[in-house]
């Protein structure tokens, strides 16, 4: 609890510290190191995750890889679960809830996934919209090394979604280290899956760090239900809210 509390903390200090965001462009005044940071990811991704991605993709069949992915899913259920609650979304908590032990059991630990095929899709959450739910600004743009874009309250999200992790703590060892490889597949199955929607912003915009920083923080925004992000030469009637959704999901 003292950790946790620390961590709250420490998200109160780096959104009030952070300007408000603007409704006529990002909030981005990290923007030098953040670019350093983009083209060390962008590095990365052309030198390993893309040829990994592709080798996965390509030896892996398609329904391995979409139920590698479900149970990778599954065993996150229980983290959203307990962002529902914090929110007080309890007919979300039960919905994630009921889906999880779907498909824990029937689902042969989540391989397979019969709670969509009766209409209980996954109601995502993490601890960035609890966050947000309860009042924290979003902060700065951040790009985070390999993980890419976030903000300050994203990044202190996504570290909570690690720390309160409950499965994280009961699982054995050897058990929790495969759920790790399994996130690993997931995001090389993504990756693979959306190869084209990812390089036409990465290698193929005339500025990719720009244009990412929109399509990130456009599409966070509209999922929180806040006003989308504004770059020179757009506006609000052309910004595309989820033209790059299945990417980010």
């Amino acid at each position: 609890m003292k950790h946790f509390a620390l961590l709250i903390a420490t998200a109160l200090t780096l959104t009030a510290c952070s300007a408000p965001s603007s409704s006529q462009g990002p909030n981005d005044p990290l923007e030098t190191v953040n670019r350093k940071t983009y083209e060390a990811n962008v590095e990365i991704d052309r030198a390993v995750i893309k040829p990994v991605a592709t080798a996965y993709g390509t030896v892996v069949p398609d329904p391995l890889r979409k139920g590698l992915s479900n149970v990778s899913d599954t065993l996150g259920l229980p983290g959203v679960v307990i962002n529902d609650i914090l929110q007080f979304k309890l007919g979300d908590a039960l919905h994630n809830t009921t889906r999880f032990a779907l498909n824990a059991t029937l689902g042969l630990a989540g391989l397979l996934d019969p709670a969509s095929d009766i209409g209980l899709e996954e109601r995502d959450s993490d601890f960035g919209e609890t966050l947000h739910t309860w009042g924290f600004g979003e902060g700065a743009y951040l790009v985070l090394p390999v993980y890419g874009s976030s903000t300050t309250r994203d990044t202190v999200g996504l570290i909570a979604d690690f720390a309160l992790d409950p499965l994280g703590t009961v699982l054995d060892p050897a058990v929790s280290t495969a759920a790790t490889g399994l996130q690993v597949a997931q995001i090389a199955d993504t990756r693979y899956r959306y190869s084209d929607i990812y390089e036409s912003i990465i290698y193929d915009s005339a500025d990719g760090y720009a244009q990412l920083r929109l399509t990130y923080l456009d599409r966070r925004r509209f999922e929180l239900g806040a006003a989308a992000p504004q770059e020179a030469g757009t506006s609000a009637d052309n910004a595309s809210y989820d033209i790059y959704e299945d990417f980010y999901e």
